[in-house]
């Protein structure tokens, strides 16, 4: 299972790559692929930690608006927040599923 999950992250690494790097008609479902393998990496392992969970959250909120600033460094800025941006997608999927998780568990203690 743990190989998997390294394959799941390095693929999530690659697609929000590819998805940064190549214009916006290449491939439209990107952040659909993107969320899908959010979805499967959080629900591969879950996060017991509440803290955990919310650096997931904030992390998923605010990245983007982090990234943004680094569109003023020439050369590589552009693409640099352009995959940051992207990864937030799957930060994203990652939240949802823990959300997820930890509601399914809640419901089940009650």
């Amino acid at each position: 299972m743990q190989m998997l999950e390294k394959a799941v992250f390095y693929g999530s690494v690659l697609v929000a790559f590819i998805a940064a790097v190549a214009p916006a008609e290449t491939f439209a479902y990107f952040p659909m692929v993107l969320v899908l393998l959010g979805l499967a990496s959080g629900f591969m392992r879950p996060t017991r930690d509440v803290s955990t969970r919310m650096a997931y959250y904030v992390l998923a909120a605010l990245l983007p608006s982090i990234a943004s600033n680094l569109d003023v460094v020439p050369m590589v800025g552009s693409y640099a927040s352009g995959f940051l941006t992207q990864f937030t997608v799957v930060i994203a999927g990652v939240a949802l599923a823990n959300i997820f998780t930890v509601l399914v568990q809640q419901l089940k203690d009650a």
